[in-house]
């Protein structure tokens, strides 16, 4: 199977990947994450991943390999939700959460031969009610610290995942499932 170069340093996009069977090497982007103003949730990770693919592409001697980069974002209200500063703003941000649905999206750019595929995936992940106590508990551990939203899926914050409707792959930092079909697309694999 063909090498894809992974441009993001998210270990969870790796583990994903890796799970589905594909060879990597990961090429952290180097570039300034400066969005033009007035864009939705949607439009701006499919920015953010489009300008993080073109920087590995244009850093190296991959335009014969398959060229992937990603960026989720938390969405609550219309409001996006960065990662916490420190312990009480991931408290704040799981306060806030508690016992509503909110939106993750994660854009993906792929690039392969000049072709390129962008596109975004929308998941609805609603929360139990949480109490302060679970809040607290869950802040003792080093997790909320460095994701979106203060949480992960996948992780030790399961237990406040009421409901997800969507992939959860995306929730946890990329849509497999929507990326092997555009790598079927991009003939990078056969269908």
């Amino acid at each position: 199977m063909t090498k894809i170069i992974l441009a993001s340093s998210s270990p969870r996009r790796l583990e994903l990947l890796k799970t589905a069977g594909f060879d990597l090497e990961v090429v952290k982007p180097d570039c300034e994450e400066n969005v033009p103003d007035g864009l939705t949730p949607e439009e701006t990770v499919r920015f953010l991943a489009e300008l993080k693919g073109k920087t590995v592409l244009n850093s190296g001697n991959y335009e014969d390999l398959p060229v992937v980069a990603a960026d989720t974002v938390v969405v609550l209200e219309n409001q996006v939700i960065g990662k916490p500063k420190d312990r009480a703003d991931a408290e704040k941000i799981l306060s806030e959460l508690s016992g509503k649905t909110h939106q993750v999206y994660t854009g993906v750019a792929i690039f392969f031969k000049g072709k390129k595929s962008v596109f975004s995936v929308r998941s609805d992940v609603t929360f139990k009610n949480l109490s302060a106590r679970e809040i607290s508990s869950y802040c003792d551990t080093p997790e909320p610290y460095d994701k979106a939203g203060a949480y992960a899926a996948q992780g030790m914050s399961a237990f406040m995942v009421r409901r997800i409707n969507g992939s959860f792959a995306n929730v946890v930092g990329l849509p497999v499932c929507e990326v092997v079909e555009q790598f079927q697309e991009l003939g990078i694999l056969e269908k």
